[in-house]
């Protein structure tokens, strides 16, 4: 077997298993690296507190990092709680030296609240740490705490990155999720540049315990497999961004991300190309159903949880087709990726209601709205009016925009089961049925064909 890049994690225990050491081994780990350790001090701490921290003595530090480095060769580290001025030193030690990419995590203070860094470890951080820094990571709070300022806007951020980086570093990730906005924006910096906004979206959670820990140790880790610093900072967002959407309670606290979430989008994508086999071969024998079908080719989109593109969302190759008989045929079979169109409009559909998993088009003509009608499926309409000119009907742009649009538009968007399309130029005539996942879907067709006319066809 090809060898593992090796990711070093300088920092504390977190004997809840959210932040620290623990939340670093894992994010290695699920991101495709081996993990060493060198741990600074232990904590004992769950969910809604810090009750108590013991740190080794220096020289068992010391001893830790000899050991590693003696026998394990390293690709990239990160430090992350290093606690005290004498621990600070004592690492710091080993960086003049050091050939692998360094990732700095001033970590000060826990989630819960807890202070993790003594008071006299500030100036040496900055004295012993930074200056061999490949990149530095403070949060809002820690950027002003080491650039003695305030942080209030974006002017505040480049002048704060501009002190922090004359302190040595090569590049600094001002992060800013403790800043309010609709979107969570990191900062990246580097010196003569200007600040990078590298935006994700806001992730409405409690659990995000750990989140600075998990960015670091996924930076390192791309930076161990060979990435560039700004692409491994972009891939260490979208991971972070995943794990914070599965997140889960683990306590009654703030929880963590769910670092194992994109092992869990992956095993769950055999069952879904398994549903939409069975959905495909119930719609074919579905009485009625070929009334439904459109003129153009029509198709079936699951998405796995958590789905962030038309990659994470499976459809026929061939879509879905009636004969001039009304015999339905599935052509094709299940794959990923395979309808860009009806996947960008499921995704769109997502960012409005993330419980929905599952979207069909069909047929729009007055009879089958009355039918969605009868069978109370709460619908919107697009207003092809309101669509910017820079939305064209090429990779799925059109159905992103019209479903986000039309969804938005409703007075309850969560509600919206049913997105009716008026067409135009070179457009028919489509609802678009949403539901929360396989077997709502096929539900929601039996009532729709049976308010069509066709009686008991499920």
């Amino acid at each position: 077997m090809k060898r593992l890049p090796c990711i070093l994690t300088i920092a504390g225990s977190d004997s809840g298993g959210g932040a620290g050491i623990q939340a670093d081994l894992k994010t290695i780990t699920m991101l495709g690296a081996y993990g060493a350790s060198v741990i600074t001090a232990l904590t004992a701490q769950n969910t809604r507190a810090v009750t108590g921290i013991h740190a080794p003595s220096p020289e068992f530090v010391v001893k830790q990092m000899e050991t590693v480095l003696q026998d394990i060769s390293v690709d990239s580290a990160k430090t992350g709680m290093l606690f005290s001025a004498e621990i600070i030193e004592a690492v710091g030690r080993f960086f003049p030296k050091k050939k692998f990419a360094l990732v700095v995590d001033p970590v000060c203070v826990a989630q819960s609240g807890g202070k993790l860094l003594k008071s006299d470890a500030v100036d040496a951080l900055v004295k012993y740490v930074f200056p061999y820094a490949d990149l530095l990571t403070p949060n809002i709070p820690e950027a002003e705490l080491f650039a003695s300022m305030q942080i209030r806007n974006q002017e505040d951020i480049a002048n704060a990155a501009e002190k922090l980086l004359s302190m040595g570093p090569k590049a600094v990730l001002v992060k800013g999720g403790h800043m309010e906005s609709i979107t969570a924006t990191d900062w990246f910096v580097q010196k003569g540049h200007k600040p990078i906004p590298l935006i994700q979206p806001r992730v409405d959670t409690k659990n995000n315990h750990g989140t600075g820990c998990t960015l670091s140790a996924a930076i390192a880790t791309g930076l161990g497999q060979g990435l560039e610093v700004l692409k491994a900072i972009r891939n260490a967002q979208r991971y972070l961004n995943l794990a914070l959407r599965a997140g889960f309670d683990v306590g009654q606290g703030s929880g963590p991300p769910n670092h194992l979430a994109p092992m869990l989008k992956e095993q769950s994508k055999r069952e879904h190309l398994e549903q939409l086999d069975r959905a495909g071969r119930r719609i074919m024998a579905m009485p009625g159903f070929s009334d439904l079908v459109p003129n153009v080719r029509m198709n079936l989109a699951l998405a796995v949880p958590f789905a962030d593109d038309e990659n994470d969302v499976v459809a026929f190759t061939g879509g879905i087709v009636s004969t001039r008989r009304g015999d339905v045929t599935v052509a094709g079979y299940p794959s990923f990726g395979a309808s860009v169109h009806v996947a960008k409009g499921l995704i769109a559909a997502r960012r409005i209601n993330p419980s929905l998993g599952a979207m069909i088009n069909l047929r729009q003509d007055e009879t089958v709205v009355r039918s969605l009608e009868k069978a109370g499926f709460p619908v919107t309409w697009v207003d092809a009016e309101k669509c910017p000119p820079y939305v064209t009907a090429a990779e799925g742009a059109w159905e992103e925009w019209a479903v986000y649009d039309a969804m938005q538009s409703h007075e309850n968007p969560e509600t919206v089961r049913a997105v009716c399309d008026h067409g135009g130029p070179g457009r028919e005539p489509l609802v678009r049925i949403l539901a929360e996942g396989c077997s709502d879907l096929l539900a929601r067709l039996c009532a729709l064909i049976d308010c069509n006319g066709a009686q008991n066809v499920c």
